[in-house]
């Protein structure tokens, strides 16, 4: 069991990296335009959720597309109720890159590895932002590869058997999992790709790895809120704001994993397919139910939180 502990951790170590590497070879070739971007369009809901989802499907990060969001607003370029729209459009964004992980078994690993590694010791922006997409999505599929080779060996421990019964006999108890699994390693995509990869191989049923989907939605909030601690009122007002429409759309949907799962089923028969096709449903169902009562929702949560400077 330790020994698949340990490799258990290096895989979650290196998909860590390689979403890294990702990020910052996103980051040079479109940072400072995606930042541009959610200034301009951030004047009005709608527009503000569109540019949400093309800044985050960019940057391949719903917390970094936070973290800029909750900046803007402590420095006083976007206000509060500005940012609701970047926030849903962030949530529907952030599902790119689970539709991107279900190609992990059809794009060959090695190039990407090799040509990433040579581009990035090219001294020029873009050829380093071009290597860093390389090399960081060869180091998430390597990664989604080995937690794969890990299910079969993890279904053999009695712990792990009881564990996944009772997640399938009580799904909204893989929720708790989700969220508490994405708090701790910071990274909702990272529990997605993991659910996907145990799904694949059977090691979880459809409906707890959809219950854990859920949960990395909650759990994937804690970097936004850390990032708004020392801040403005209303800048730690967007990181509630954040808490509280993930919290609620879990909340509104969970009741119905069955159905979910029945609806995932219809559209793919991939597993992990299902899976990262649910998470689309989910966002954007949560973020459009949102969006026509933006201004009572603002309302809302400033009213919760009516702490002081």
């Amino acid at each position: 069991m330790a020994d698949l502990i340990t490799l258990f951790t290096v895989f979650l170590t290196i998909f860590l990296f390689g979403m890294t590497v990702l990020r910052v070879g996103l980051y040079q070739l479109s940072y400072r335009n995606m930042k541009v971007l959610l200034q301009r369009f951030a004047n009005n809901p709608f527009k503000g959720m569109l540019a949400g989802i093309v800044v985050t499907s960019v940057l391949q990060s719903s917390s970094a597309t936070m973290v800029i969001a909750i900046g803007l607003v402590a420095v006083g370029v976007l206000n509060f109720k500005q940012s609701i729209g970047i926030i849903l459009g962030a949530n529907i964004g952030t599902t790119v890159t689970a539709e991107l992980l279900t190609f992990s078994n059809s794009i060959p690993l090695w190039p990407l590895l090799i040509i990433g590694a040579v581009l990035l010791i090219i001294p020029k922006q873009t050829w380093f932002g071009a290597g860093g997409i390389l090399f960081g999505l060869g180091c998430i599929f390597v990664a989604l590869n080995g937690f794969e080779s890990l299910a079969e060996p993890l279904k053999q421990f009695p712990i792990i058997q009881d564990s996944l019964a009772y997640t399938n006999d009580f799904p909204n108890a893989s929720i708790l999992i989700g969220t508490a699994m994405t708090a701790i390693i910071q990274s909702s995509t990272a529990a997605t790709g993991i659910s996907m990869s145990f799904l694949n191989e059977g090691i979880f049923s459809l409906t707890s790895a959809i219950g854990i989907m859920l949960g990395a939605n909650i759990g994937t909030c804690i970097t936004a809120w850390v990032a708004s601690l020392g801040s403005n009122y209303e800048a730690r007002l967007v990181a509630m704001a954040h808490i509280w429409l993930n919290v609620l759309g879990v909340l509104l949907f969970a009741p119905f994993i069955d159905e979910l799962a029945a609806l995932s089923q219809w559209l793919s028969n991939d597993p992990a397919q299902q899976l990262a096709h649910i998470s689309v449903v989910f966002n954007v169902l949560s973020s459009l139910i949102v969006l026509p009562f933006v201004q009572h929702f603002t309302k809302f949560v400033m009213f919760v939180h009516k702490y002081k400077e």
